[in-house]
């Protein structure tokens, strides 16, 4: 046995699941667990998977962060679609050697997030690898023909964002050694948006007491706010324009980084899973009355391009894409 504890090894796997049955819903504990809707609701169903030296490592995210976070980003899917969260199964990848102290932290971290935004461990999977993974299902519900996607977004619409964007990247670069920032209070904020991310059923809750008259388009910003703009108007056949100044870059980022580099991370940066919506005028102006931190950041057009409209120097304007954000098989 390990001088820090028992190992998942020493444990063996018939006595790891029965410890990590108290972290489960009562329907675990046969090959499938049984799940009702409420009647008039339809199934969302959402996954991700992270893998150790990919998007993880203890460095950044220690166990008790790195559950929370995983729960977060699935629930953040069914937030996107309009959904309320009703459980998820975890399907587990771990070397012999891994620490039961380590696997008990991340399931207390999906505990927290679950136990503050809904939903519970149904059900999973555990099996030997030679690396650390986590493979998320969620589940959710959402009213029939009340489902929110992508690809309703019209011309002229207004884009809104619940929040500002690259704070999570300026978090993971502080974590890694890669920025020094001296004001403390800025440091936790950008690390808590990294390793805490708020799936945004509040930014929900608010749409659904609006009469958007079904034309409402959105989008998670998993992988960056400009990813989620090209993806809806790719969808939704139409374009866009962003404003220049009025990115939603974290106060501060500009003065720690520079502002090329914080427009970079507010544009590409990824992982802070806030929503994009395109909504008619009237609708986005109420929608941001009523959600602190939300902003307009553009709008959609007609013609198919993307762009970064220049509003702050005399330079051009610029073209935005998917390539300059995180790729898998980058």
């Amino acid at each position: 046995m390990s001088p820090s504890g028992p190992t998942v090894a020493d444990l063996g796997e018939h006595e790891v699941l029965r410890q990590l049955h108290r972290f489960c819903a009562p329907v675990v504990g046969d090959d499938g667990a049984v799940q009702s809707l409420p009647a008039g609701e339809q199934l969302v169903v959402t996954t991700d998977v992270l893998v150790e030296d990919v998007h993880f490592c203890d460095r950044t995210l220690p166990p008790l962060a790195l559950g929370w976070r995983a729960a977060a980003i699935n629930l953040s899917d069914l937030a996107a679609m309009g959904a309320a969260p009703v459980g998820l199964t975890v399907g587990l990848t771990l070397p012999a050697d891994t620490a039961w102290a380590w696997l008990e932290r991340v399931y207390q971290g999906l505990g927290d997030c679950l136990g503050q935004y809904g939903g519970a461990i149904i059900g999973g999977d555990l099996c030997r690898g030679e690396r650390r993974s986590l493979a998320i299902t969620a589940l959710g519900s959402v009213p029939r023909h009340r489902a929110l996607y992508r690809s309703q977004a019209q011309t002229n619409q207004t884009l809104v964002t619940t929040g500002a964007h690259g704070a999570s990247r300026a978090g993971l670069a502080l974590l890694q050694g890669d920025l020094e920032q001296a004001d403390n209070t800025l440091a936790q904020t950008w690390i808590k948006a990294h390793q805490r991310p708020v799936p945004r059923f509040d930014a929900v809750a608010i749409l659904r007491g609006l009469d958007c008259g079904g034309a409402v388009a959105v989008m998670d910003t998993s992988d960056g706010l400009a990813d989620a703009v090209v993806q809806i108007c790719t969808q939704s056949a139409v374009g866009a324009a962003l404003l220049r100044s009025t990115l939603p870059i974290p106060p501060g980022l500009v003065e720690a980084v520079g502002r090329a580099t914080a427009e970079q991370w507010t544009l590409y940066g990824g992982e802070d899973f806030e929503l994009v919506l395109s909504l008619p005028a009237a609708v986005a102006s109420d929608f941001i009355k009523q959600l602190p931190g939300s902003q307009v950041i553009g709008y959609t057009t007609p013609e198919p391009e993307i762009r970064l409209v220049n509003d702050l120097d005399p330079g051009p304007d610029i073209r935005l894409g998917q390539s300059q954000g995180y790729q898998h098989f980058g």
